[in-house]
């Protein structure tokens, strides 16, 4: 339980990492703006999932309930077996995670956090990698190409190329992958289970993949979710998120 927050440092910003919408020239293509991509869209948003997270031998099992205002705040909290086990406030200028267990807290500057997998990493690319949309903006240059059942996006961000496989059927993205052409750090990104939310259907069921090199070796972390509840809300959300005096930053 207390490697809770270390896990999660892997786990939210990849949900994560991807590519920043300041690009350098990207792939030359054909251009196809016709793709119509169908995308979740919302003022707010709720839901309730289970999240099974594995990092080398270690698995952790959480519940957690997730609270998101469009384009401004991600809130999650956090419970093992009943337990409160700690929160996450991921905004415009950073991530914080609280472990109540352990009395501490970790704050993570998306530099950092960019240096680190050597991707570009922003709250835009986080919220939209949690609800299945497009990790990165459509550019007039994007290459697209159709195949019997799937059209596939690809779009680049410096040095990491992006892949979306998009259902021909529902236009909705069904896999992610993106790959940095220097270190060969990867992620990929499966959804699955859709089911109608409003009036849009949502990924249900998910899986990241993350593979990436540090100093000590190679590293893979998997995350994956189940939702068993998900909504577009009409009122306003509460983000209730406090650092009690006596915890510790870490």
């Amino acid at each position: 339980m207390n490697r809770l927050p270390k896990l999660l440092l892997y786990c939210l910003p990849l949900v994560l990492a991807a590519c920043s919408k300041k690009l350098v020239p990207p792939i030359v293509g054909t251009p196809r703006p016709e793709l119509a991509i169908e995308q979740i869209d919302f003022e707010y948003f709720s839901g309730k999932a289970r999240m099974v997270l594995r990092d080398g031998s270690k698995v952790r099992d959480v519940k957690t309930n997730i609270r998101i205002r469009k384009d401004s705040v991600i809130w999650m909290s956090f419970s093992v077996i009943g337990v409160q086990g700690g929160k996450a406030l991921i905004n415009h200028d950073s991530i914080t995670i609280v472990n109540n267990v352990d009395n501490e807290y970790f704050v993570f500057e998306y530099e950092e956090l960019s240096r680190r997998f050597n991707f570009d990493i922003n709250y835009d690319v986080v919220q939209a990698a949690m609800l299945g949309n497009l990790v990165m903006d459509r550019q007039s240059t994007d290459i697209v190409e159709q195949l019997a059942s799937m059209f596939v996006l690809k779009q680049q961000s410096g040095t990491v190329d992006v892949i979306n496989y998009v259902n021909a059927a529902s236009m909705k993205v069904e896999k992610v992958e993106l790959k940095e052409s220097d270190s060969n750090n990867s992620l990929t990104i499966d959804y699955s289970n859709f089911q109608p939310v409003g009036d849009k259907i949502f990924p249900y069921n998910g899986t990241i993949n993350l593979l990436y090199k540090t100093p000590s070796g190679l590293i893979n972390t998997t995350i994956i979710f189940e939702y068993s509840k998900a909504e577009i809300e009409d009122k306003e959300l509460k983000f209730p998120f406090n650092i009690p005096r006596k915890y510790v930053r870490r």
